[in-house]
């Protein structure tokens, strides 16, 4: 791949950073983009000096402009977790989630345009809402409630997927989609509110992880480092249609638990409470990755325990705890 000179919007968030060292690392010269609304500077302060980095703080939903030509645009600024308790959280920042999705979609596309670049939009499992069918293949059009609290995520991404194909379609740009599903690794926010840093938090702490329900509730978990590496070798390919990239590796919420308790050395188990399902959270969720396979030559190679490992010991860093 010839060295290319890349805007990466969101780039200090948790996967907007490691798609900037990835980058980087095949040598690229990357121009960081974000406005810090749910991004950290700590993300990427270990880029400071760089001279192949770059960053420039600015809201996308405003007009872009951004010096000299680019060769590749890659749309990463939107909110995403769907955790109410957490200030990060897309019902929480609604309307951002909205023009992120919307406005920051064609802002960015117009730049792409502009440049004569390839464009990649991050896009998400939350456009499939609520399934009806079990893997979800990209062929399937979704479950979505368009009015309810979480529509403000799932129709922003439906709308940038839209609107994507209609620039590739109409002004030729070459653009590509990926549909991202349930990741995790270091740079996640403490505060998130997703099972994986409050199980992590409970566990370092020594505190029984709750579980809500029963724990036979399943979920689809892939490392940070394979998805990133799914995303690059999708900007590389010349595939326009959406590829879902995730790990098909289905576990219980229960043993999810027990294997946190089990790496940590946390004694305390688990506690049951009764079920809070947010509105239109899906209660299955696994990527059906085998256009990821034979496109891209794609699948996870990084399993449950070890992933977990590292993700531990970046909290246990974040913590201030001893390693």
């Amino acid at each position: 791949m010839d060295k290319m000179r890349i805007l990466i919007t969101g780039a200090a968030g948790f996967l907007g950073s490691h798609l900037c060292d990835r980058l980087l690392a095949d040598g690229h010269e990357i121009i960081g983009m974000d406005n810090f609304i749910t991004g950290s500077p700590d993300n990427l302060a270990h880029l400071a000096g760089n001279p192949r980095f770059s960053f420039i703080r600015h809201d996308v939903s405003n007009f872009i402009f951004v010096p000299g030509k680019l060769d590749a645009v890659l749309h990463f600024a939107s909110p995403a977790s769907p955790n109410p308790t957490s200030p990060y959280g897309y019902v929480n920042l609604p309307i951002q989630t909205m023009k992120a999705g919307a406005l920051g979609t064609h802002n960015t596309l117009g730049v792409a345009r502009k440049n004569h670049a390839r464009y990649l939009l991050a896009s998400t499992s939350e456009i499939y809402g609520d399934p009806l069918e079990h893997p979800q293949k990209e062929s399937y059009w979704g479950h979505v409630d368009p009015i309810g609290v979480r529509s403000v995520y799932d129709e922003a991404k439906r709308f940038a997927e839209a609107l994507t194909m209609a620039y590739h379609r109409f002004h030729g740009i070459d653009t590509r989609i990926v549909r991202i599903f349930n990741t995790y690794g270091p740079r996640m926010h403490l505060d998130d509110g997703r099972v994986v840093p409050n199980f992590i938090q409970q566990a370092l702490r020594n505190e029984p992880l709750t579980i809500y329900g029963d724990g036979t509730q399943t979920r689809s978990f892939c490392y940070v480092d394979d998805l990133i590496d799914g995303i690059v070798r999708l900007l590389y390919s010349d595939e326009h249609l959406p590829v879902n990239i995730g790990n098909p590796n289905e576990t219980s919420i229960l043993d999810f638990a027990h294997l946190i308790n089990q790496i940590v050395g946390n004694q305390a188990g688990v506690q049951f409470k009764p079920t809070q399902r947010l509105e239109g959270d899906p209660q299955r969720r696994q990527p059906d990755i085998q256009r990821a396979k034979e496109i891209l030559g794609w699948q996870p190679r990084i399993n449950l325990e070890d992933g977990l490992k590292q993700t531990i010991a970046y909290f246990k860093y974040k913590m201030n705890l001893p390693s």
